[in-house]
C-alpha cells in the first residue's frame, strides 16, 4: 500500500481520506456500519453486566455506553485475575483461620493416609480449656506441632486450636516463619506462653528445645534434658494442667544422619542437617518421609505449688524431672505399639 508521496505503509494501517468529499458514504454502507455497531453494543452488554441497572437492555434498544466505566471495570477484573479473597481477621499472633480451614483437607490426608497416625489416650484430655500440652521434640521441621494441634482440635472441638511453640532458629528460616505463624505457630518464650494461656488458648510446648530437634538418628527417642522447668512454672502460675504427649514417627520423617556446623555458619544457621534426601535432592529433601506415627496422650499432671521461695527451686526441679520421665514412658508405649518405621 502506498500514499501520494510513494512511501510504503504497513498493511494494517487504514488510509484516511484526504478530501472532505471522500467521507461521503452511500446509504447501504451506512446501514451496514450501523448494524455492526449495534451487534458490538449487544455483545458488550452480554459479556460485561451493567452493575448500576438490575436488568439488561433488550436487543435493539438505544442507549449510551459509558466506555470509561467499561474500561475501569475491565481493569479491576484483570488486576484481580487468579487472586483469592483472604480474610484479614487474624489474631494478635498471626493465626489465619481462613488458611487453616483451607489446609484442613490436606492435614486430614496426611494424618490418615500419608503418616497413618494412630492416637491413644484421648480420654485423658481435660474437660475444659486451656491446657499445656508438653511433648518430645520430634524432627527438624515443625510437622510434629502442626499435626499435634490438628489432632487435638479434631478430637476435642471444645479446645481452641492449640498453638505450637517454635524455637528461634526455626522461626528465622526463609519461607517458614510466615506460613507457620498463619497456621498457629508462635515463637517459644515465656511471655508468649503466658499471654496465650491467660486468654484461654492452649499451648503445645517442647521443653527439649533445639537439642531435641538436632538429635541424630541413633539418638532418636531418647529425650534430652528439659531446660530449667519453664513449662512447669507456666502451668503453676497460670493454673492450667500439663498434658504429657509421646510422639513416635516424626523423628524418622527427617532422619538426621549427621550435622555440619562449618557450612551452616556461612548461611547463618546453627547447624546444617544431613539426611538421606537433603541436601542431595535439594528442596525436595524437605519433603518428609511417609513414616508411621503414633501419638500417646498421658494423664494430666498438676504440679504442686511451692509453699515458700526457698523450696520453689526444688519443687520445680522435681516436677520437671517427673514430667520428662512421664513423656519418655509414653514414647516407649508408642514404640511398642508400632511394628516398624513404616507400619
Amino acid at each position: 500500500m502506498t500514499t501520494g508521496d510513494d512511501r510504503p505503509q504497513p498493511e494494517n494501517v487504514i488510509q484516511m481520506p484526504a478530501r472532505e468529499e471522500e467521507l461521503e458514504l452511500d446509504a447501504e454502507t451506512l446501514e451496514t456500519l450501523r448494524e455492526a455497531l449495534d451487534d458490538l453494543r449487544r455483545e458488550i452488554r452480554l459479556r460485561v453486566p451493567d452493575q448500576s441497572v438490575g436488568s439488561r437492555p433488550e436487543p435493539g434498544a438505544e442507549s449510551e455506553i459509558d466506555f470509561v466505566a467499561l474500561v475501569d471495570g475491565l481493569r479491576r477484573r484483570l488486576s484481580t485475575l487468579g487472586m483469592r479473597e483472604r480474610t484479614v481477621e487474624v489474631d494478635d499472633f498471626g493465626l489465619d483461620l481462613a488458611l487453616v480451614e483451607r489446609a484442613e483437607p490436606v492435614l486430614d490426608w496426611m494424618r490418615s493416609v500419608y503418616w497413618r497416625i494412630e492416637v491413644e489416650g484421648l480420654e485423658h484430655l481435660p474437660e475444659s480449656s486451656p491446657a499445656l500440652f508438653v511433648a518430645n521434640r520430634a524432627g527438624i521441621l515443625p510437622w510434629d506441632g502442626l499435626m499435634l494441634a490438628h489432632v487435638i482440635r479434631k478430637a476435642a472441638p471444645r479446645f481452641e486450636r492449640p498453638r505450637p511453640m517454635l524455637a528461634d532458629w526455626l522461626v528465622t528460616l526463609p519461607f517458614v516463619q510466615a506460613f507457620v505463624a498463619r497456621m498457629g505457630g508462635v515463637r517459644a518464650c515465656r511471655e508468649n506462653a503466658d499471654r496465650l494461656l491467660r486468654t484461654g488458648r492452649s499451648v503445645i510446648a517442647f521443653p527439649e528445645g533445639a537439642k531435641g530437634a538436632t538429635k541424630t538418628f541413633r539418638e532418636r527417642y531418647r529425650l534430652k534434658r528439659f531446660g530449667r522447668g519453664g513449662v512447669v512454672r507456666a502451668a503453676i502460675e497460670n493454673g492450667v494442667p500439663i498434658v504429657p504427649v509421646g510422639l513416635v514417627g516424626p523423628e524418622e520423617a527427617h532422619p538426621v544422619m549427621f550435622k555440619s556446623h562449618r557450612v551452616a555458619r556461612g548461611v547463618g544457621l546453627p547447624f546444617l542437617p544431613v539426611t538421606p534426601t537433603f541436601p542431595l535432592l535439594g528442596p525436595l529433601g524437605a519433603v518428609p518421609l511417609p513414616t508411621k506415627w503414633v501419638m500417646v496422650f498421658g494423664e494430666p499432671m498438676t504440679p504442686p505449688v511451692p509453699t515458700d521461695a526457698a523450696a520453689e527451686a526444688l519443687v520445680i526441679s522435681q516436677a520437671n524431672a517427673a514430667l520428662r520421665e512421664r513423656i519418655q514412658a509414653l514414647v516407649e508405649v508408642g514404640l511398642d505399639r508400632r511394628d516398624s518405621v513404616w507400619d
